[in-house]
């Protein structure tokens, strides 16, 4: 691994500023046992996400984040490395429609989910906008608005990487096995007891918010796993390190490989998701972005290899 981050901001390497984290910067992490490690399922929900079949892979020992990265743990890195992230290079991110702050008068829409708005100054400090972070930023809450390329640099500088799917998948399921969430096959809200942060109500038009949340929950909420880890669905997605491939050698998942080259894996859901849209708040779901889209629901967490 690199020792040196390169900082857009600066043009001065991390080398000379804090090429890692102190000891006391780095991210609470708890054991993952190594061994055999399922990936996929033989149910799947999404076809076209090629989600399945089920598989068994081995695995290496390692750790990972007890949590998603907060506002706060990226602040730090931020301070000791004065790193610029896309969203504050680049000038906007995107930010759910009804969560843009009043006084934003002027937002692009995103042709075909136009609940996305793209809007100028929305960065991982202000959160729904210029002027926001008083209001919207909370020190405990998942940093948001990073990029994979700003995730990844924050796990160098934490010593660690983003997981891979069959890594991320075998901690999402806790030590249960064949599961559909963390916490065994019980629905999200069965027997109105709320399990994680989802949307509830009509898409994208009205949250009841009967989980406690319209945005992000803090990332340690909700009961943890099986090992410990909390929100590993819902409140916000989390990057990978890989790319985003459909495992299929059919024509049709070739030539839309082709077309989905440069993407990133995305796994976990978010806040933002619903049966009836995006139901991809399932261990098994997954989806590609782009390594440099930002987006007011997505964040990650940080894996290191024992």
């Amino acid at each position: 691994m690199s020792d040196t981050i390169n900082s857009p901001q600066t043009g001065q390497s991390a080398s000379s500023m804090a090429a890692f984290c102190a000891p006391a910067d780095r991210p609470k992490s708890l054991a993952i046992p190594g061994g055999v490690a399922l990936l996929g399922t033989n149910s799947p929900v999404i076809v076209r996400d090629i989600e399945g079949p089920l598989r068994r892979k081995k695995v290496k020992p390692f750790r990972i984040g007890e949590t998603t990265i907060t506002n706060a743990q990226f602040a730090r890195f931020i301070e000791a490395t004065g790193y610029l992230t896309d969203a504050e290079r680049l000038g906007s991110s995107f930010v759910f429609w009804s969560h843009v702050a009043p006084h934003i008068t002027h937002t692009q829409g995103v042709v075909g989910t136009e609940w996305w708005r793209q809007v100028e100054g929305a960065n991982w400090r202000d959160i729904n906008g210029p002027s926001s972070a008083e209001t919207a930023w909370l020190p405990d809450h998942p940093v948001v608005h990073v990029s994979q390329n700003d995730a990844s640099r924050y796990a160098e500088w934490a010593g660690g990487q983003l997981p891979n799917e069959v890594e991320w998948e075998h901690a999402a399921r806790g030590g249960l096995g064949d599961v559909v969430y963390p916490w065994g096959d019980a629905a999200a809200d069965e027997d109105n007891v709320h399990r994680c942060n989802v949307w509830q109500g009509r898409f994208p038009q009205e949250n009841l918010c009967l989980d406690g949340y319209d945005q992000t929950a803090p990332a340690k909420s909700f009961p943890a796993n099986g090992y410990g880890l909390y929100n590993m669905i819902g409140n916000v997605w989390e990057w990978t390190r890989e790319p985003f491939v459909l495992r299929s050698s059919s024509k049709e998942a070739k030539a839309q490989n082709k077309r989905a080259r440069g993407l990133k894996l995305v796994k976990g859901g978010s806040f933002l998701c619903h049966q009836s849209h995006c139901y991809r708040y399932r261990i098994a779901a997954r989806i590609g972005n782009t390594a440099d889209t930002t987006m007011s629901h997505t964040g990650f967490r940080v894996m290191w290899p024992d």
